[in-house]
């Protein structure tokens, strides 16, 4: 069974830092490119960062280019992303997911976790 438990969320002050993990079971961490997605109330879920399955490359949404920063670690089976000069905006659930294949242009897995809060607000 694919499962995704994230973790880090919290309420953080405008331009302070988080950082997220997401721990995956069920299915070949290693081989898979992973992704984080966040929503915020009343929107679709977006995109945020991918990364490869080797750690190699990785992709951003504009609004989060030279903030975020997504990582992982296969042995660990664990994707992490470090949110930094976090903004109002940023406040979302953030869920990671995988994708079918070792790069994030392969379709994302429809599994998804609970998912992890993340409040900024002075």
């Amino acid at each position: 069974q694919v499962q995704f438990v994230e973790s880090g969320g919290g309420l953080v002050q405008p331009g302070g830092s988080l950082r997220l993990s997401c721990a995956a079971s069920g299915f070949a961490f290693s081989t898979a490119a992973t992704s984080w997605y966040r929503q915020s109330s009343g929107k679709e879920r977006e995109l945020v960062a991918g990364i490869d399955s080797a750690g190699i490359s990785t992709n951003y949404a504009d609004s989060v280019k030279g903030r975020f920063t997504i990582s992982r670690d296969n042995a660990k089976n664990t994707v992490y992303l470090q949110m930094n000069s976090l903004k109002p905006e940023d406040t979302a659930v953030y869920y990671c997911t995988a994708h079918w294949g070792p790069t994030t242009g392969f379709r994302p897995r429809a599994s998804w976790g609970q998912g992890t809060q993340v409040t900024v607000s002075s």
